[in-house]
């Protein structure tokens, strides 16, 4: 084929580059670890997987941090949190608030449920991570 008295061969080439990338391109966006578009896919039964996070600082310089994520719990389970990362836990854990005995802190850390009863604390020595649960 012929464009203008040249080959159009490097015009075809680029279309082909553009489509195997915009083919690619939604492949590896489900394991992207920012927000942006994302493929929806399955996840194993039993298991959760974060789909984003999110991080950022207030004015009293306190780091804030949130994740997206996508679970696929048994019946009776639901989205939670076991050694500080996403999992499915026994649903009354969270319909009761009892925070704790999901065990969300990693090892070493102490477990205190918050007063209003919505999230908990994870401290060692002076360090504190403060979980707030949103819906």
């Amino acid at each position: 084929m012929k464009l203008w008295g040249r080959s159009a061969w490097p015009l075809q080439v680029a279309f082909l580059v553009a489509f195997l990338m915009l083919c690619v391109d939604p492949l590896s966006a489900g394991n992207r670890n920012h927000r942006g578009p994302t493929v929806s896919y399955q996840v194993k039964q039993g298991t959760c997987e974060v789909v984003a996070n999110h991080r950022c600082c207030n004015k009293n310089k306190i780091e804030e941090r949130s994740q997206t994520v996508k679970c696929s719990c048994f019946p009776g389970q639901v989205a939670g949190t076991t050694n500080a990362r996403p999992s499915c836990v026994e649903a009354s854990i969270v319909a009761q608030k009892w925070w704790c005995q999901m065990q969300p802190c990693m090892d070493g850390e102490e477990c205190k449920v918050l007063p209003d009863l919505t999230g908990w604390s994870c401290s060692t020595g002076n360090k504190v991570k403060t979980t707030k649960v949103t819906r």
